[in-house]
């Protein structure tokens, strides 16, 4: 059986709410640490929200019932409610939120007031809208921020508040290509922008906008940051998450589409030059070169390509 912990819903939503997270129970759809998406129907308001729901156990309470099997670990269920927007946009962000909750959690009731409450009613704060703060604090300058995430470039964060630092490495980190590149090729990337001490990227908070100090940017950043600046104007934190994910597509495309010239380029020398126009067409031909030149490291006659673009962009 189900017994409400916390909630700021009304007492005929709440029980709506429950039944809706019993059934699920019943029918084995709930598995612990991983967040669902669902639209529920309540009564109060009149229409289907969305709702992110998910079932944790307490960390050191289970590990006490792994010992004492008569110690059962209490199971809790976490419902978050918004709008009519795809929650499904932020469901591993919001895991990570249940996450860290579960990590702190103690049983105590001056822990239930002190922490988790708190915790749980910024959830939407914290979990949906950094990247919407990011973007209002760096405006114009979110071009450097972007070209610092897909070229792994390492950020230094000096003088700002820990909301702001968080915020700032999350967007980064949402900006990178991490898991759509090749494990190898990120790491590889990041080494060698790590060795590279002057492209690091100092960010200076201390004023009302944000100073930044050996920032790259290129066309194709500063396209897609007009896109979250005219986005910010709405103001809704889902379209911003959108236009991140396009942001990254459009990247992985780039890179595809260059890989597939330097295949040919390795027979065919109009193949080559074809190369050397997309590179100075697409607006990142600078970041791509990087990737390809990592991936490429290993296959000599890619490897022979990549050299002769380099010098054909440097010219």
């Amino acid at each position: 059986s189900l017994s409400l912990l916390d909630t700021n819903l009304s007492a005929e939503a709440e029980t709506e709410l429950r039944s809706f997270i019993a059934k699920r129970l019943a029918k084995g759809a709930l598995f612990e640490g991983m967040g669902n998406v669902a639209s529920v129907g309540l009564s109060i308001p009149e229409y289907k929200v969305g709702c992110y729901y998910c079932r944790f156990r307490q960390e050191n309470l289970l590990e006490m019932a792994t010992l004492e099997s008569d110690v059962n670990a209490p199971e809790y269920v976490v419902c978050f409610l918004g709008g009519s927007e795809k929650k499904d946009t932020f469901r591993l962000e919001l895991d990570k939120y249940i996450q860290s909750l579960k990590i702190n959690l103690d049983l105590e009731q001056k822990t239930l007031e002190t922490y988790v409450n708190p915790y749980l009613r910024s959830w939407f704060e914290n979990a949906i809208c950094p990247i919407q703060r990011v973007v209002q604090l760096f405006q114009e300058k979110l071009a450097f921020l972007l070209h610092a995430a897909l070229s792994y470039t390492p950020v230094e964060v000096k003088n700002a508040d820990e909301r702001t630092e968080k915020d700032i490495s999350r967007f980064l980190a949402a900006a990178s290509l991490q898991g759509l590149v090749q494990e190898g090729t990120m790491t590889s990337l990041c080494i060698a922008m790590t060795e590279e001490q002057h492209k690091s990227m100092i960010i200076d908070c201390s004023g009302p906008q944000p100073q930044l100090h050996n920032a790259g940017s290129n066309r194709f950043c500063e396209d897609w940051m007009h896109a979250f600046v005219n986005g910010a104007e709405g103001g809704n934190p889902f379209l911003f998450q959108q236009i991140l994910e396009n942001f990254k597509l459009k990247a992985i495309q780039d890179i595809n589409n260059l890989k597939r010239f330097i295949r040919q380029a390795e027979m065919n020398h109009y193949a080559l030059f074809k190369c050397y126009m997309f590179l100075k067409n697409c607006g990142s031909g600078d970041i791509l070169l990087k990737i390809v030149k990592v991936e490429h490291a290993e296959m000599p006659e890619a490897r022979n390509v990549v050299t002769v673009l380099e010098e054909f962009m440097r010219e």
